[in-house]
């Protein structure tokens, strides 16, 4: 792995445990992470392979890193405090965060260092056209476990403040 793939790969397991501390849901709670999948994903992602069975192992890895982010997102605490909404991610939100992105990052390290071989041999079994298509359908898998988890965790913050009762001046018509 270049150093590159380490900063980022690093970045991201990092970004749950900065919020395993309970801190206000904001823009930057979407950026960071958005920002680290959207200067990386180009890098890898040239093409998506649709020979065969490529897509079969896309939609499978895809599919993986959906149940990640979305289980993640639902274990994430989410509460109204002080006019804001709060976050922290549990222990279980980390442990899925850390599986999904250690799990990409572990195929890497074992495909470099004497792996290759038998993934040659699966993907030549399964009719799995290219490495490119692995390299997809990692990437497709990290990028959508970091959006369907911060679009849960959305989705309950925007819940959660939705249906909070209006303070009582508001509901009666009084301007503060």
């Amino acid at each position: 792995m270049t150093t590159t793939e380490w900063i980022t790969d690093i970045a991201l397991l990092l970004v749950v445990f900065r919020q395993l501390r309970e801190d206000r849901l904001d823009l930057k709670t979407f950026l960071i992470p958005l920002g680290i999948v959207a200067f990386v994903a180009p890098s890898y992602l040239s093409s998506v392979p649709t020979g065969r069975n490529d897509l079969v192992l896309i939609g499978a890895l895809v599919a993986v890193g959906a149940a990640l982010g979305i289980a993640g997102g639902v274990c994430t605490r989410v509460r109204a405090a002080g006019g804001h909404v709060l976050i922290k991610a549990g222990v279980v939100s980390a442990v899925l965060w850390v599986l999904g992105m250690g799990a990409r990052m572990g195929f890497q390290l074992w495909t470099q260092h004497g792996g290759a071989d038998d993934v040659a041999r699966f993907s030549l079994t399964h009719h799995i056209t290219s490495d490119q298509a692995w390299v997809a359908a990692f990437v497709l898998m990290a990028l959508t476990e970091v959006v369907t988890r911060l679009a849960t965790i959305f989705v309950r913050g925007r819940l959660l403040t939705a249906t909070r009762p209006a303070p009582a001046a508001s509901r009666a018509g009084v301007r503060p």
